[in-house]
Parts: C-alpha cells; sequence; structure tokens
C-alpha cells in the first residue's frame, strides 16, 4: 500500500534559511507556434488551474483558459517565425490573488495594439476581438520588449477573491 507522504510545515535548505510550505504555483512551457501548440497549451493551463485549486466551471478558471487561449492564438497567427516556439509562463502570486499569464513570442517587428473598439461586425472579419476580449478580462495588460532575444512578451493579470 503507497501512503500520500505528509507535506511538512517548512522544511530548511542547507544554509539553515527555512523555506515556505506551500509549493511554487508556476507552470511555463514551450510549444510549437502552431493551432495544435495553441490548443495544447490552453488544455494543460486549465488542469493546472484546477490542480491549483481554480476548479472547473467556475468564472475564474474559465476567465483565466479564455485569456490564454487568446494569448497564445496571438501568438501563432501573429507572432510566428518559422521553425521557433512560442513560450507560455503562468503563475499565481504571493499573496495567492492574482494570476498572471504571459505569452512570449519572437516575433519583434508585429507589435500588438490597443483595442479601442469592437471591429467591424459585417461578418466578413473573423479576427480582431483577441486583445479586446483580454482587455475587458484581465485586471491589467500589457507588453514588454524579450529580454533574450527578438520578440515580445504580452501579459495579462486577473483579480479576483476566489
Amino acid at each position: 500500500m503507497t501512503t500520500k507522504p505528509a507535506v511538512p510545515a517548512a522544511s530548511a535548505d542547507p544554509t539553515g534559511a527555512a523555506q515556505p510550505a506551500t509549493p511554487a504555483r508556476v507552470f511555463e512551457m514551450r510549444f510549437t507556434s502552431t493551432p495544435r501548440g495553441a490548443r495544447l497549451a490552453r488544455r494543460l493551463t486549465a488542469l493546472r488551474l484546477d490542480a491549483w485549486g481554480i476548479p472547473y466551471d467556475t468564472d475564474a478558471h474559465d476567465t483565466l483558459v479564455l485569456i490564454v487561449g487568446e494569448l497564445t492564438a496571438n501568438a501563432v497567427l501573429h507572432g510566428h517565425v518559422p521553425g521557433r516556439d512560442f513560450h507560455l509562463r503562468v503563475h499565481v502570486t504571493a499573496d495567492g490573488r492574482t494570476v498572471r499569464v504571459e505569452v512570449t513570442d519572437t516575433r519583434a517587428e508585429r507589435l500588438p495594439r490597443r483595442p479601442a473598439a469592437v471591429p467591424g461586425t459585417g461578418g466578413a472579419e473573423e479576427g480582431g476581438r483577441g486583445l479586446l476580449l483580454v482587455s475587458r478580462l484581465a485586471t491589467r495588460w500589457d507588453w514588454h520588449p524579450r529580454v533574450d532575444g527578438p520578440g515580445k512578451t504580452i501579459w495579462a493579470e486577473y483579480a479576483r477573491g476566489w
């Protein structure tokens, strides 16, 4: 019979400093810059959020998965460079009340524009609403140039009292 090991309240590292009892809640991974990669990123994020205590079928979970879906789709559609992946990082802040989503691509010349209003809805347009959705769902969002090479990181934070 296998039992689940007890989690100590705090453990010490070799220097004697106490380590927090709560494990870091960070998920990061590289995905192929394809629609399949974006779908996989969204699904793995959904699983991770549920494991972190943000359960399926809650407003927080659905909103965060939608934000991840929009940002990863944008990385594939607008940030794609052949042969290069996009990077996803999702983490819960130290206070446990804010989830930050970061998507990094390698295309530096295509920068995101702040959405002003809903694009025309004449039926011919199928896109252009991703960042509008993110701007409405996220507590705040922005972008910055990639630090370790060409490209950019688009991030969004979602803060609610769940």
